[in-house]
């Protein structure tokens, strides 16, 4: 029983189980979904709010949370139709130095022991303002390199489905299997004791918002490789739909308790959300309501499955 429900196997079967459900609901209520074409449709836009959630888990894994995720993926968004589409080297310099702010967010919410919401709202208003100087109407065009890896076919099973999978894996091993990822867990969970092994608090913080702008960073290309264009809110509501992300795959704010499996399911499963409620002809006022009653409905099964679980660790 200890086995089966383990923190970590609840944390990957909830998400799992809630994306497998909404998929049959969906091939239900509309049959010619089942299909390449289909399934390419569903999770069109999986991959810029997979990477999004992947960045946000980051920042949560050493007990923070950024408000300013959607406008840092529209400010990269705009910077990625002009700059980088245009002058290639000096949009790569642009998005260095963004890297570098993130690094330094960091560095400045552990050196003054600033609430990191505080903070990362304040320069959610400075990548805004930044987007919209770079692009005041929507506009510009994506790097054609962008958008022929967005829209390329590979046989069988669709891009999406192939780049969430690479995302998943990739951010599991960084996370959860190498040094750096311990490290970085080890913060959220107890900073006294990664402090007295010798690592130093302020570099891993550095390094988790630096690790988290990157991914940031791919979201907003991918977006644009999608959109073919950018605007300077164009990703928005990637602050919330980040959050509701890692919670859905299992992730905790406190304690370093995260999932990257668990995320990226996390992030698909919103992305089909919206597909779902437009089959079921729910107004779109009334989605983002309808969104978060699913939310709930998970979280509400996670807690009761957790409950099980400590109880059958009892003698």
């Amino acid at each position: 029983m200890r086995k089966i429900l383990s923190p970590d196997t609840i944390r990957l079967i909830i998400p799992a189980l809630s994306l497998t459900v909404l998929l049959i609901a969906v091939f239900y209520l509309q049959p010619r979904a089942m299909s390449y074409v289909g399934l390419n449709l569903l999770f069109n836009l999986a991959v810029p709010i997979a990477l999004a959630t992947i960045a946000q888990m980051l920042i949560m894994t050493v007990n923070d949370l950024d408000l300013s995720m959607g406008t840092f993926v529209s400010f990269v968004a705009c910077v990625a139709a002009t700059f980088l589409q245009a002058t290639p080297f000096l949009g790569i310099l642009i998005l260095l130095g963004a890297i570098a702010t993130y690094a330094a967010l960091g560095v400045l919410i552990h050196m003054r022991n600033l609430p990191s919401i505080v903070v990362t709202l304040g320069m959610s208003f400075v990548w805004g303002g930044l987007a919209v100087l770079i692009l005041p109407a929507p506009g510009g065009q994506a790097p054609e390199w962008a958008r022929a890896v967005m829209i390329s076919k590979p046989p069988f099973v669709p891009m999406a489905i192939i780049a969430s999978i690479i995302i998943a894996a990739v951010s599991h091993f960084l996370i959860m299997r190498s040094s750096f990822g311990v490290i970085l867990r080890g913060v959220g969970g107890n900073a006294r004791s990664v402090e007295r092994a010798g690592w130093s608090i302020l570099g891993a913080r550095a390094a988790t918002y630096g690790l988290a702008a990157v991914f940031a960073i791919l979201a907003g290309i991918s977006l644009v490789g999608l959109t073919t264009s950018a605007d300077a809110n164009i990703a928005l509501r990637y602050t919330l739909l980040s959050i509701a992300g890692v919670i859905l795959g299992g992730g905790e704010f406190t304690g370093g308790r995260i999932s990257p499996i668990g995320a990226v399911i996390g992030a698909l499963t919103l992305t089909l959300a919206g597909s779902f409620l437009s089959f079921l002809r729910i107004s779109p006022d009334w989605q983002i309501g309808a969104q978060g009653a699913i939310l709930i409905v998970v979280l509400g099964l996670r807690l009761l499955l957790n409950r099980l679980e400590r109880r059958s660790k009892r003698p």
